[in-house]
């Protein structure tokens, strides 16, 4: 099951309902900032060969699900949605691909175009805007890189969709 997001980004904070979507992922704990680069880069090569064997079928676009403090460290899910969870977990090279989920509930979402270097921005003023739209961040939150990152990308046009679940504190 893909994520249910619109195809032209959001240019303000828009509250979603979303369903737990399932989820191929190479799991990650105690990931500092520093070294998410390397791991995403590890972990997208294991999920890429995983596919190319035909082991799992992405039902959308890549996704990020991490938990933690970004201060310190986070744990960090990295992987595809796909149509059904997987059966077992793969082994390529030393990353293991797993099933997990993306829990469904109240989120608040909003898309950041550009590069990834403005995603701590983005991410600042979505978390400023759920508190000023009377609800409360909860648990963990989601990247969803619309846009495939290639050589090729434009950095200055690739969509990242941001994603944190919510407790509303009143009616919107």
């Amino acid at each position: 099951m893909s994520l249910p997001l619109p195809t032209e980004p959001l240019s303000t904070v828009d509250w979603l309902t979303l369903p737990d979507v399932p989820l191929a992922v190479v799991k990650h704990h105690g990931v500092t900032t520093g070294d998410l680069r390397s791991v995403f880069d590890a972990s997208y090569g294991a999920l890429g060969a995983a596919i190319a064997a035909g082991l799992i079928t992405p039902a959308g676009p890549a996704i990020a699900v991490y938990a933690g403090d970004p201060e310190a460290a986070l744990d960090v899910a990295i992987g595809f949605p796909v149509a059904e969870p997987l059966e077992a977990s793969h082994d390529e090279g030393d990353l293991q691909i797993v099933h997990d989920h993306l829990v469904g509930g109240s989120y608040a979402a909003v898309s950041h175009v550009g590069s990834y270097d403005g995603l701590g921005a983005a991410w600042e003023r979505l978390l400023e805007d759920v508190k000023e739209g009377g609800a409360r961040p909860s648990g963990h939150w989601a990247e969803v890189y619309v846009t495939e990152p290639s050589p090729e990308a434009d950095p200055a046009t690739m969509r990242t969709d941001l994603l944190v679940p919510v407790v509303l504190d009143e009616i919107l």
